[in-house]
This record gives structure tokens, C-alpha cells and sequence, in this order.
């Protein structure tokens, strides 16, 4: 990523210019993207096909102002630390379904060392309702966050999972990956029946007092812990809350894949 492009992807999540890739700037960064690029799994209801290389990610994100999910968000955001300094490790984890883990690769975060010698930091930008602000990867304790209390726990094999509110939330994998090795589950995640992209469409974003969603037709809007849901009315309403609220313009609404439409 050249200066320019970095300059770009700044200014696509409304950050100023850095001065250093310190502890207090990856958590500044880390929320800003969280409130400018949408949790999204659009692509695989309009037919678009998703793919992981560098300018697909960076065209995506930045140049076409969308956002994505995990492979997507945390992929593209990889490559913005590394530009400014940061030094990044991708690494697989599997997502829990109650108590039940997940395939391996279901889903992508980050560990994100800093020149001031803090962390290392787990960054996910891309797993929805997560946490604001990066978490310390190596301390078990409580980490109180805006979105709610978080632990890091050692498990076995050294993995770790990841919990909030006392619920796990993934259990993650300590060896480092590429992004090549995410690319078979991210294309199982967009055509296999039984991924849960499939089965619903989601947009999702966070706001300065909680969070704003469009689940098909639900415009959904937490503020300071109340819920509101409100039904869209046709197609025109579903394409103005996409462009209004999420900055995404598109010139159809997304339609929900059937379990048998496999591409």
C-alpha cells in the first residue's frame, strides 16, 4: 500500500493523519473503522464474488466504500497497520455456536504488536458486536470495554478463547497465517448451505451510542442499550437505509440466497 492509498483509507474511516503506530493510535483507528466500514455480508446475495488478494480487498473497502466480513474487514485493515508502521499477524480462529466450535478458519482476527511496546493486541474489525477497542491478548483478567467485559482465556493446545460477558465467543489459534490459507473457508462461507451467511443478510455498523443493523428488511437501532426495530416498507426504503445510514449505494436490494443456490 502506497502513501496515497493509505492517505485514502484514512480518510475512508475519518482519521487524521498518524504520527506514530502507538497503543492509543491502534485504538483510535480500531474504532473509527468499526464506525465508517460495515459489517456486511452483501456480496453473496447480489452475486458478487468475494476474494481475498490485496486490490480486491483495498478496492472493495476503500474504493467502492463497502465493507464485508471478517476476511474482508480484518484482511484490508491488516494491510492499513502495516503502511503505518504496525506490525500484523493474521490468525484463524473458530467461532462458537452455543457450545459447539465452528470449522477451522470460520473466522480471521489479528494480533497487532506496537512500537511503544504495549500489547501484543487482539484487533477484530471484523466480527460484528465485538469489542471497541483492541483487547490485550496476554492478560486474563477482566477488560472492561465500551461494548461490554471481555477475558482473553488460555486454553488448551495454547489457544485461546475469547469471551464476552462470560459467553465465548471464539477460540483462536496462536500460529501465525496467511491470507491465502482463509481463502478455501472463505469461499466455503459463500457457498455452502449450511454457513450462516447464507441463511440471512446483515449490515451492520457502530455508532457513537450503540450500533445501527438492517437485517433484510429490519432496520434495527440500539441507542445506549434500548432497541428499536423498525420494518421497511419496499425496496426503495431498504436501498435509502443502505445508502443513508451505512454508505453503501446500490442499484438493487440484495435477495436471499436459497440453501441449494451454490455457486
Amino acid at each position: 500500500m502506497d502513501d496515497k492509498l493509505a492517505d485514502d483509507y484514512r480518510g475512508r474511516i475519518g482519521c487524521p493523519p498518524v504520527s506514530g503506530a502507538d497503543a492509543e493510535t491502534l485504538r483510535s483507528l480500531h474504532r473509527a473503522h468499526q464506525m465508517s466500514v460495515p459489517f456486511e455480508n452483501l456480496s453473496i446475495h447480489l452475486g458478487e464474488p468475494i476474494r481475498l488478494a490485496e486490490a480486491d480487498l483495498l478496492a472493495k473497502v476503500v474504493a467502492r466504500r463497502r465493507g464485508g466480513f471478517c476476511y474482508e474487514l480484518n484482511g484490508a485493515f491488516a494491510l492499513l497497520l502495516s503502511a503505518l508502521g504496525f506490525e500484523v499477524e493474521r490468525v484463524a480462529a473458530r467461532v462458537y455456536g452455543g457450545t459447539t466450535l465452528g470449522p477451522p478458519f470460520d473466522h480471521m482476527a489479528l494480533v497487532v504488536r506496537t512500537a511503544d511496546g504495549s500489547g501484543p493486541w487482539l484487533a477484530d474489525v471484523g466480527f460484528g458486536a465485538h469489542s471497541t477497542y483492541p483487547l490485550l491478548l496476554e492478560d486474563s483478567g477482566e477488560q472492561l470495554d465500551p461494548a461490554g467485559m471481555f477475558h482473553v482465556v488460555p486454553v488448551s493446545d495454547g489457544d485461546l478463547d475469547v469471551l464476552k460477558a462470560s459467553e465465548p465467543q471464539y477460540r483462536l489459534e496462536r500460529r501465525v497465517r496467511s491470507m491465502e490459507d482463509f481463502v478455501p473457508t472463505c469461499w466455503w462461507q459463500q457457498t455452502a448451505p449450511e454457513s450462516h451467511f447464507r441463511a440471512g443478510l446483515i449490515c451492520s455498523l457502530l455508532t457513537g451510542d450503540g450500533r445501527i443493523s438492517l437485517s433484510g428488511r429490519t432496520l434495527i437501532t440500539t441507542t445506549n442499550g434500548s432497541r428499536t426495530e423498525d420494518e421497511l416498507a419496499d425496496d426503495a426504503a431498504v436501498l435509502a437505509a443502505y445508502r443513508d445510514h451505512f454508505g453503501i449505494t446500490l442499484d438493487r436490494v440484495p435477495e436471499l440466497v436459497t440453501s441449494g443456490d451454490c455457486r
